[in-house]
């Protein structure tokens, strides 16, 4: 044989070498991306996000902008699933519990913080039984007022609001979607810090929140901007203040609440994903790495901001922590004001 015969022969061998190995590398996959390292053969079958909440609320719509790009990403079908009842945690106790491994939930702040806090009966643990994939988004709240009712001081002074709602006590009520949310918690850590002393009115969801402001069974409520902007716009209800530190780009025309003097009231709503804490830790990790790239995209972050949210796309270890301090900072007003699920 001669040398360049053999020179030929071994260049085809190294070259044979090399796609082989190319097939092998981390992060290849066969079409449809229905296989990568570390998660050989999954997905298996289409994916579900479970949903608290019924369809056309807030979480529902989150979980359907991400459905379509999340199923292109894993090249299986990805189903929104709702399953309503107590404020999600029925939701969240599905996800917790699933072993299939194709299952992960779109949650509220208190499905994955204080759930078993208020509730002793909750049947499951957020910290040890939901496992952080992403957060993501947050939004304040807006403190709103209904248009010329009788006890309530015209404008939008907070100042002028607030001295009101102080001489009036408990003859004022303020309505939220239940016992345990951030409108809740939300309120009562306003009364903790302004003297304020309201009566708390559940309602099943913050459209039914708005239509009893609007037919003068409320004097005032935390809503989420969208809809409290929607109803300003209408010239049916009058927004007072944001509950953050600063002013909000989701609404920057409303002063922060901290602007009229009410210190700690930095409080946000936001939503996330978690799977269940059995969920293999290479499957979470691709999970999480395809939500949080979707999250960031330009066009999911733009239909986010569009439903009332500030995009994130946080890192697993990013939501544990924001779960870990909300836990400590509502637990804290749950203990102090002695709120328990009723």
């Amino acid at each position: 044989m001669s040398s360049s015969t053999s020179r030929l022969r071994r260049s085809l061998l190294a070259a044979a070498l090399m796609s082989a190995s190319a097939l092998a590398l981390p992060g290849a996959h066969a079409a449809g991306g229905s296989s990568t390292a570390g998660t050989p053969g999954w997905p298996a079958k289409p994916l579900r996000i479970i949903v608290g909440f019924p369809g056309g609320s807030s979480p529902d719509l989150t979980a359907r902008t991400f459905s379509e790009p999340l199923s292109k990403m894993l090249g299986q079908p990805v189903i929104v699933e709702n399953k309503v009842g107590a404020g999600g945690n029925i939701a969240a106790d599905y996800v917790a519990k699933a072993r299939d491994d194709h299952t992960i939930g779109l949650f509220i702040n208190g499905n994955l913080t204080i759930a078993n806090l208020i509730n002793s009966r909750v049947p499951y643990n957020p910290q040890k039984d939901l496992a952080p994939l992403t957060l993501v988004g947050v939004s304040p709240l807006v403190l709103t007022a209904p248009v010329h009712l009788a006890d309530v001081p015209d404008g939008n002074d907070a100042r002028t609001f607030l001295a009101a709602a102080k001489k009036a006590g408990d003859k004022w009520s303020y309505g939220t979607p239940g016992v345990g949310t951030v409108g809740h918690i939300g309120t009562e850590l306003m009364k903790a810090r302004t003297g304020i002393a309201p009566v708390h009115v559940p309602y099943p969801g913050y459209p039914q929140v708005a239509q009893a402001m609007l037919g003068g069974q409320l004097q005032m409520a935390l809503l989420p901007p969208a809809l409290a902007q929607a109803q300003e716009k209408a010239g049916k209800l009058r927004l007072i203040g944001v509950t953050a530190a600063g002013r909000s780009t989701l609404a920057p025309d409303v002063p922060s609440l901290a602007e009229a003097g009410v210190s700690g009231l930095n409080l946000e709503m936001w939503n996330a994903f978690a799977a269940p804490a059995g969920m293999p830790a290479e499957i979470r990790a691709r999970l999480s790495d395809a939500l949080i790239e979707i999250a960031r995209s330009p066009e999911v972050r733009t239909k986010l901001f569009q439903q009332g949210w500030q995009a994130v796309g946080s890192s697993p270890e990013g939501l544990a922590n924001r779960i870990k301090a909300d836990t400590a900072t509502m637990g804290k007003i749950i203990k102090d004001q002695k709120i328990r699920a009723e």
